[in-house]
């Protein structure tokens, strides 16, 4: 099928400039966007979602009784079980130290997909039918040996052949002991015993540096192999994140510019307008570089950089990725002033409203250091990225929220226009825009209509769900799914895990124990783009 777009109408629109260097300046130049309608390619909606080869399996939720489940875990296998994205025969098994039965542990779920505004009384009855829960206690063995006696008749009544997916959603400091109750039990153990196969799935952090990184990893795996566990990074999971790599290696207009030569630098933006929140007692331990660095920052930045791998397949995605991890040019942590801007946010507003500061947060220390904004210049030492700064940028309680790549291109070499139009040309830009606004943006330059010789910036969108009327994966649905046929590619490998916190623990580690921590914190105005140093980077 041939494709030719139809250009529908011109529009004039204000067009907002990512955030460049100094993350300070938008550009507020009235453009023309010339707006393109293209035909639908008929791909039944459901194709792309169903789990034709998924095994029957029982999905346990252990911490079911926490917000995490509620909030995200089943509403995403309500969502997949109204698309006929799940199995023929499955259970789910929520399992947590607070004391409930079945019809209680479905009440609360109801509740949580009403309020969602997700029920749908039709599909409800049959779908609790399939919730159960168990209370364990984590630090008793006995209670994990009730519970596998539980899930083998659970799975010879329902037919589920053994196979289990156990979702740790727990406090990090909970995954060790856990893991090794599981596996003490037996529930880790694949083909044997009436088992098929075991799979455990890792909320982030996946540790603290890379020490505690590497001593979790060695105590899990003494009963969980590698291709057993799934370290989930929910971003990776996002639509517009995957598309990442089908824009770079499914098109080849874009590959010949991308590299040193035509690249000024690239920016990496996940901004919040959220606070804390609840999250102090985590956040005080952890502080963006934890929360947001050492897990998404690193896997856009690894989208953006890595080569193509010579097929689609799992463990050469991986690869390559690892390839840009191990690439990073070591941080100077003796020069921390020119490659990283740190701040904390203070009071301001967000939407009009006043926002109190980080400080000022329920059970947070009133004399807290923890970072809420970090800025960092990083560069990846091989042959396509030598000498080009990549910019990663992630705070809380900033002035919207945003996740987006920009590809600055560099200025053109030589201006034939130079006596019309001065010595600059705005550059071209490429934005690949992850949220709110999921779409591709090329900025480039135009002759503006008239007599006089003027140029004017126009953008060429794409909105990712143009001509797409089915169902939208969420984030957590294409998690689970990917866990139900057994698909690692969006899961963090141990080998990148450890990358990322060699690269990253010398700066925690001089950020949190330097002399002058104070003095390197910059506080920021909620509601702002960041500390006003930002620009020194």
């Amino acid at each position: 099928m041939q494709w030719f777009p139809q250009i529908k109408k011109v529009k004039w629109m204000k067009r907002e400039n990512s955030m460049d260097n100094d993350m300070k300046n938008k550009n507020n130049a009235t453009d023309p966007i010339i707006e393109v309608s293209a035909p639908a390619q008929e791909i039944s909606p459901k194709k792309c979602i169903g789990v034709e080869h998924s095994d029957p399996c029982t999905i346990v939720i252990v911490g079911a009784s926490g917000d995490l489940t509620a909030r995200k875990l089943v509403p995403a296998l309500f969502n997949l079980y109204l698309n006929d994205g799940l199995p023929d025969s499955f259970r789910i098994v929520g399992c947590g130290r607070t004391k409930l039965n079945d019809q209680q542990f479905r009440g609360k779920m109801e509740k949580s997909l009403m309020a969602k505004g997700l029920m749908d009384d039709a599909k409800w009855q049959a779908f609790s039918d399939v919730l159960h829960y168990r209370s364990v206690d984590y630090g008793d063995l006995g209670s994990f040996i009730n519970l596998a006696k539980f899930l083998r008749k659970l799975d010879q009544k329902h037919n589920t052949q053994g196979n289990k997916i156990f979702y740790l959603a727990l406090p990090p400091s909970l995954y060790k002991p856990v893991a090794q109750m599981l596996g003490q039990a037996g529930l880790s153990e694949e083909r044997e015993n009436g088992n098929g196969w075991s799979r455990l799935v890792i909320e982030k952090p996946f540790g603290r540096d890379l020490k505690t990184a590497v001593e979790l990893n060695q105590s899990i795996q003494r009963y969980f192999k590698e291709h057993q566990m799934f370290r989930i990074d929910h971003y990776l999971a996002k639509e517009t994140v995957q598309n990442v790599l089908m824009f770079r290696f499914a098109n080849a207009i874009f590959e010949p510019l991308w590299n040193r030569r035509y690249i000024e630098h690239v920016n990496i933006l996940a901004s919040e307008t959220l606070g804390v929140e609840h999250r102090a007692g985590y956040y005080e331990q952890a502080g963006v570089i934890r929360d947001m660095f050492q897990n998404h920052m690193m896997q856009l930045l690894a989208l953006t950089a890595m080569e193509a791998p010579s097929q689609f397949e799992t463990g050469r995605v991986r690869d390559e990725k690892v390839k840009v991890f191990r690439s990073l040019r070591p941080f100077p942590v003796e020069k921390l002033n020119e490659y990283i801007v740190l701040g904390q946010y203070g009071p301001g507003k967000i939407n009009g409203k006043p926002v109190p500061g980080y400080r000022e947060e329920p059970g947070i220390n009133p004399d807290s250091l923890t970072l809420t904004f970090a800025k960092m210049k990083v560069f990846i030492d091989n042959w396509r990225w030598q000498g080009v700064p990549f910019f990663l940028t992630s705070g809380k309680r900033l002035a919207k929220k945003i996740t987006e790549i920009t590809i600055q291109f560099k200025e053109i070499p030589h201006s034939m226009f130079r006596q019309i139009l001065g010595e600059r040309i705005d550059t071209n830009q490429l934005t690949l825009g992850i949220y709110p606004d999921e779409k591709v943006t090329l900025t480039f330059q135009t002759k503006n209509p008239g007599a006089r010789v003027c140029l004017r910036s126009v953008n060429m969108d794409f909105s990712y769900h143009q001509n797409y009327t089915g169902p939208i994966l969420d984030a957590y649905e294409k998690v689970l799914i990917d866990c139900m046929l057994g698909d690692q590619m969006l899961f963090w490998r141990q080998d990148s895990l450890e990358h990322c916190w060699s690269f990253l623990t010398p700066i925690l580690n001089e950020c949190e124990t330097c002399d002058n921590k104070s003095e390197m914190l910059h506080f920021y105005e909620s509601g702002s783009w960041g500390p006003r140093t930002i620009s020194r980077i």
